[in-house]
Order: C-alpha cells, then structure tokens, then sequence
C-alpha cells in the first residue's frame, strides 16, 4: 500500500500549481495523519513574495480548493491578524468549534519537517516530558537512544525538581509551575537549538536526588527503540509480540519488517502493538503496519480514503497486501493515550472489523483524529501548509471518531500508564492489562470509561501513578514535537 496515495500528493501539486497556488503542492510530501498545532517556520524568509498579505492569499487559495470542510471555512480579514497561523486558526475556527479540526491545519517549515519524517532528525535533549495536571511535578515519560539526555541519567520515570542555565540559577519546578504553568517550564528548557545548555536537579525513580547538566543536540529518533520496541514476551509459555512505535516516519519501515518477520519465525500470532505517545505521522507507515498484521487479508479493505465533494475522484480504497514478512494476527491489544492520534487510530481502527472481540483499546481513551493532511509548499518562504483535506474509514465505514477510539472500540480495557516501570515490561500496568486480554479476553477488562473505584484510586495515588499526566507541549511546537508529544 502507499503507492497510490502517491498519486494523490502528485495530484495535489499539479493542481495547486495550475490555480497559482504559489509554490506547488504536496508532491514531495506525503500524506500524513498527525499531530495538530500551531508554529510558525523558523526562519520566515522576507523576500517579497513572502509578506504577510502573500502568504495569507496562499493559504486561501488551498483552503478555498481542498480543505475537507469548506462549508466550515470562515471568512476572515487579512488586515485582522498579524501572523500567519492565527489567520489560518480564524479561517477553520467552526471546524475546531466542532472538533473537527483541533489545531490539525498549521503552517510549518518544509526544511524541518522534511528532516524529521526522512530521519527523525531534531535538536534537543531526546526525551519526552509529561506533567501530573493534579499536583504540577513534571517526569521523564520517556528518553531516547542516542540523544544526549538518556546517558546523563534522564530516563522513565525520572522526575525533574529544578532547571536552569546554571547551577546558580536553578528554578524549582512547582515555582515555574506557580508562575507561568506548563509553559513557564517550557520556557524555562530553552529553544531547540543544539548547544543550548541546562542544569537540571533530578529524583530517580529510586529517590536519588542529584545534579546533572545536559546540552541540546541533533539526534535521530529511533522510531523503535533498540532496547525495547520490539520484543516477544513469554506469558505464561505463550509467545507474544510486542511493538512500541514511537512515531509513523520513513525509518520506521525496516525496524517493522524485522520485528514482524522475527514473530513470524517464532510463530507469534498475538500482538500488543503499544501506541501510548504515537502521535502520528506517515499514512505509507500506517499502511506497512497494517499489512505485517494482516497476511490473512490480502486483498481486503484496509481503509477508504475520502475527500471534500470536489474532489471525489480522488477517493481511494486501500487494499492489505500480501508480504513475506506478515503475520496472521489473530489477537492484537492496542495501548492507547490521550497522546494516541492520528496514523495510530488509523491503524487500531482498521483491525476492529475483522478481529472483532479479539483486538481491544487497553489504556485511555485516545485523542480522536479521523482525518488527515496533505501538504501545500510555497517554497519561496520555506512555508508548509498541512490542511485537513481527507478522512478514513475502516472497511466497516467507520471512521467518526472524533472523540476517541474508545467509542468504537468493541472492546476497551482501563489500565494505567505506570512512567515508573520501563516500557515493554510485562509488569508494567498498560502491558500487564494487554496480556490479561489476550489471556482471556473481556471478561479481564474494565471499560476505560468506567470510573474508578475508590480502592484502586487510593492504591495508585500510592505508586503516584496519575490518571491525570499530560504531555508537555509548546504552544508552538516544531515539526518534530507535533508528531512527537513532549518532545524536548
């Protein structure tokens, strides 16, 4: 799969080019489901195809032709705004009032996001920070290989006490928190430019309190991580797959195949495919996935493809193909967040049709982005607009939900995300509940939208696992941070 999507970004960018879109479309740029936000591209050139007014009227003239809406497209002033990406939130602000469009339509810069969906390359400390909403602590969700903040001690579970440029001006968390929120401590990290340097005092998940200073750097993020993104898990003698994929980019596709050609060795035919931070990205990755799972369905719907009326003939339905490195999965849990978004819930939502009781949503309930964006360049200016212009469904033509898995799901099982045991542990409580489903299905589930009872609230309260842990993110977060939540 992925070819034909393809042929709809070529597509987009002749026809761009013919109504003088400014630049060209998507024909370099694949289609993507992921993350929304705001940002502005770093730096905005000034030349004088680039004011304001310019790119204003580029940003119309695709909004006008192919933003999946276009009965929910504003009518806004240019003179009103004084930057480009409040000018597009205003143009699809009823979209977003219907939650059709949560900050998903955004200006980035074509050079950052191309380097980043190619390698994965960004500049900071490679890791992910979330914060408990309840009593404002900030912790290391998770650290990346590679990066210079993970041999410096910043790893899950770690919890950062104070930042600053240097030991004299270290800042308490809970006085940035009090300030300024989570942004003050946003703030406070610095930009994400290599070299940029910070003083951090720690608590490791053992109590250690201690020093530590880290600068910025480029990196590579692994999509899956070498030390636990692909692992066959023996419960209790049965063989179970586990995958953690961290992002939906280009170098995703051979750490995939390996780990699915290696559970087809070992005879894996349960998977727990743990989406928890996955907040999107390529729709060909997506695409891969769904094929490594499903050697059975070669030739079966995947997903349908639609767009706004205009451009129907561009609708596509996409087909699972056959591969050598395929299994048949016969149970498949999924992990999900409300950081699980967009590529993730186009692959969980795909399965739900053929497996049935057998594939369940473990974990919370997960952002809801059934759509996804293509990509309109004005080279000139280094400017990427991703507009909403489709939507997915699975081969069921299910696809509205726009308020989470959870409503679709046949089956949902509440756990916990526990930053205190590391990631592909079976003792950790997400992947413990996967493995009770797989073990006996429904009957070892909680719905996710159950409330807690008091005794088990108390319990974790205990552990300090939060129910109510966001991620930590920019108010305008680069292209690597719209796809990776809490990225740092």
């Amino acid at each position: 799969m992925g070819i034909a999507r393809n042929s709809i970004a070529l597509a987009v960018s002749l026809a761009l080019v013919a109504c003088g879109g400014g630049g060209g479309g998507g024909g370099s740029a694949p289609p993507i489901q992921g993350g929304g936000g705001g940002g502005t591209p770093t730096p905005t050139p000034t030349t004088a195809g680039c004011s304001l007014d310019a790119r204003q009227t580029f940003v119309d003239q695709v909004l006008n032709e192919w933003y999946l809406f276009p009965d929910l497209l504003a009518t806004v002033s240019h003179s009103a705004h004084n930057d480009l990406q409040s000018y597009i939130d205003a143009k699809v602000a009823p979209a977003r009032a219907q939650s059709k469009d949560r900050f998903f339509t955004y200006i980035t810069s074509i050079e950052e996001e191309q380097a980043f969906f190619n390698s994965g390359s960004s500049a900071g400390f490679g890791i992910r920070l979330g914060y408990d909403t309840a009593n404002n602590r900030v912790f290391v969700i998770e650290a990346f290989e590679g990066a210079p903040g993970l041999p410096q001690g910043l790893d899950r579970g770690v919890e950062l006490l104070s930042v600053g440029t240097s030991a004299g001006t270290l800042q308490s968390i809970a006085s940035l928190m009090a300030s300024g929120g989570p942004q003050a401590v946003i703030n406070a990290l610095g930009p994400s430019d290599t070299g940029v340097t910070r003083v951090f005092r720690i608590r490791e998940v053992n109590g250690t309190e201690r020093q530590i200073t880290v600068s910025k750097a480029e990196f590579n993020l692994d999509p899956v991580s070498d030390r636990y993104g692909a692992k066959i898990l023996n419960d209790n003698g049965k063989q179970v797959g586990y995958v953690n994929l961290r992002t939906f980019i280009n170098t995703a596709g051979a750490d995939l195949s390996s780990a699915f050609n290696n559970f087809r060795l070992q005879g894996v035919t349960e998977v727990i495919v743990d989406f928890r931070y996955n907040g999107g990205g390529l729709v060909s990755i997506a695409e891969l996935m769904g094929d490594l799972m499903g050697r059975n369905y070669a030739g079966q719907v995947f997903s349908r493809t639609t767009l706004r009326p205009s451009k129907s003939s561009e609708n596509e339905t996409d087909l699972f193909t056959a591969r050598s490195d395929a299994i048949t999965a016969t149970k498949i849990a999924f992990i999900g967040t409300g950081s699980t978004a967009s590529a993730s819930e186009l692959v969980a939502n795909a399965f739900i049709p053929y497996l049935g009781n057998n594939t369940a949503l473990v974990g919370t309930n997960t952002f809801g982005k059934p759509v996804g964006q293509f990509a309109f360049d004005k080279a000139e200016c280094d400017d990427r607009l991703r507009a909403v212009t489709f939507k997915t469904e699975n081969a069921a033509g299910q696809g509205e939900y726009f308020t989470g898995l959870a409503s679709v799901f046949p089956v949902t099982c509440r756990a916990t995300d526990d930053i205190f045991t590391q990631l592909g542990d079976p003792n950790e409580a997400s992947i413990a509940r996967a493995l009770a489903f797989l073990r006996g299905g429904a009957a070892q589930c909680n719905p996710i939208s159950a409330v807690k009872d008091g005794a088990t609230a108390s319990a974790e309260a205990q552990r300090g696992l939060s129910t109510n842990r966001e991620m930590l993110v920019p108010d305008k977060p680069s292209a690597a941070q719209r796809e990776v939540p809490g990225l740092f």
